[in-house]
């Protein structure tokens, strides 16, 4: 997969809010950074280097209900030799009680605890900060770049500050063209879904990865089939049709995308240890 040019995507709020993170900084006890866990090399944050120098730093990996558990396992191992503190849940599902008691090491004894939510966009973080504080009041949502602003919440002892999600304004298109897949960068600014769309079908089946999904989608294919071929018979049994009869690829490519970035085409995880997603 050839990797190539500079995104285009790192809104204002981005910016600014990794700024204030960097000025919050002395003022925090703890970092946790939330990670894909179907990817959790390739959505770490572009501040947590920075912030590791300056403030013990907890991992967290949402979504582990979408990744294949024995790559989790794999990862989990790594990490473990690595020596990094990693914490692994389904957000919506899975309780934060054993992490809350094992925060307690980093409390000062005369008040609470002070942490900063990171991570980039639609990994989790608002759900994270919603299960840890006990409240419901950060936004949560689908979309990149929801949480607009450096914002605190307090609850269950916790004195949280999330952040919005911050992509890394140097990293290459082909790096967000990846991050699509998760959801966690727009397709729209890297080339549109389709050209996302025929990566992701193209990554699948070069790493064995394509079995599972096209067996959700009830989609067969024989091994010399091109991939536009496939998106086309894709979009064809998902209804993208216009008047006339032909498939609007770029609809059947969105349907086809967000359906993965959303875990509805079962639990795949796209990398393993050492293998990062742009080295593919």
């Amino acid at each position: 997969m050839v990797m190539s040019g500079r995104t285009v995507w790192f809104p204002g709020h981005m910016a600014k809010g990794g700024r204030k993170l960097g000025e919050l900084a002395e003022k925090l006890d703890l970092v946790i950074e939330v990670r894909d866990a179907r990817a959790p090399f390739s959505t770490s944050s572009p501040l947590i280097e920075s912030l590791t120098r300056l403030k013990p730093v907890l991992l967290v990996l949402s979504k582990k209900d979408l990744a294949d558990p024995e790559r989790s396992h794999l990862w989990m191992k790594e990490f473990a030799r690595l020596k990094k503190d990693v914490w692994s849940f389904d957000l919506r599902k899975d309780s934060l009680t054993p992490l809350k008691r094992a925060l307690s090491r980093f409390s000062p004894p005369h008040r609470e605890l002070r942490l900063a939510v990171v991570g980039i966009p639609n990994v989790g973080k608002s759900l994270f900060l919603n299960a840890l504080v006990g409240k419901s009041r950060a936004r949560v949502g689908g979309v990149p770049g929801i949480t607009r602003d450096v914002n605190w919440y307090k609850g269950g002892g916790f004195l949280a500050v999330d952040s919005p999600g911050i992509l890394d304004p140097h990293a290459e298109a082909g790096v967000h063209r990846v991050l699509s897949w998760l959801g966690c960068a727009k397709a729209e600014v890297v080339g549109g879904y389709e050209p996302a769309a025929v990566a992701l079908l193209c990554f699948l089946r070069e790493h064995g990865l394509w079995g599972s999904v096209a067996g959700a989608w009830g989609v067969g294919e024989t091994a010399e089939e091109p991939a536009e071929t496939v998106l086309e018979r894709l979009g064809r049994r998902l209804g993208c049709l216009t008047a006339g009869g032909r498939v609007n690829m770029e609809l059947a490519a969105r349907r086809f995308v967000d359906s993965f970035a959303a875990g509805k085409l079962g639990p795949v995880t796209l990398e393993l240890p050492g293998e990062p997603l742009w080295a593919s």
